[in-house]
């Protein structure tokens, strides 16, 4: 997160699905003037407050449900989802960035070449058995097809290689201009 809020010379920002604020640490309080953490669990959004306070004034945080209430969303200049975009969807995402209307937005996701598991081996396995309920599989050209289709284009792709035959690829996306 460090390099995707020094990325794009932009003043706002909005982290969809911020849980714990992991990240937050590296927004520069003098650069933005406004940073939206938006979650869908209430919880999270009051540990984030109470762990960033030296952010008051330029974080807030907004329960919003992404699938159901997109129209709620603030405008910003960089929207930035990561390990998101596997639980809402391509086209809850897109409702996201259109209400959002960013100049760019920033997005790291986990390719998986293991159909069968796509949550590593761990003593805590069983606990992550409902996911797959609401997780769609990811492809990077899919979602720059659906980027494309909402009028952005990618400009940037960095993969970073996980164990177990999976990777983290981060793909930032720029508006056409007109």
């Amino acid at each position: 997160m460090k390099e995707q809020f020094a990325a794009y010379p932009v003043e706002t920002a909005t982290v969809l699905g911020v849980t714990g604020g992991n990240g937050l640490e590296h927004i520069g309080t003098d650069k933005f003037r406004r940073v939206y953490g938006i979650d869908i669990n209430a919880d999270y959004l009051r540990a984030v407050t109470q762990r960033y306070t030296q952010l008051s004034g330029v974080l807030k945080c907004l329960h919003i449900d992404l699938i159901n209430e997109a129209e709620k969303l603030p405008q910003a200049q960089l929207l930035i989802a990561n390990l998101l975009i596997e639980y809402i969807g391509y086209g809850a995402f897109q409702r996201a960035v259109f209400q959002t209307a960013p100049e760019y937005v920033s997005c790291v996701i986990q390719i998986n070449t293991d159909e069968e598991q796509w949550v590593s081996e761990s003593p805590y396995l069983r606990a992550f058995d409902r996911l797959d309920e609401v997780h769609h599989q990811m492809e990077e050209k899919a979602l720059t097809a659906a980027m494309n289709d909402i009028g952005y284009s990618l400009i940037l792709k960095e993969t970073y290689p996980l164990p177990n035959g999976k990777a983290l690829v981060r793909l930032d996306f720029k508006k056409n201009e007109g």
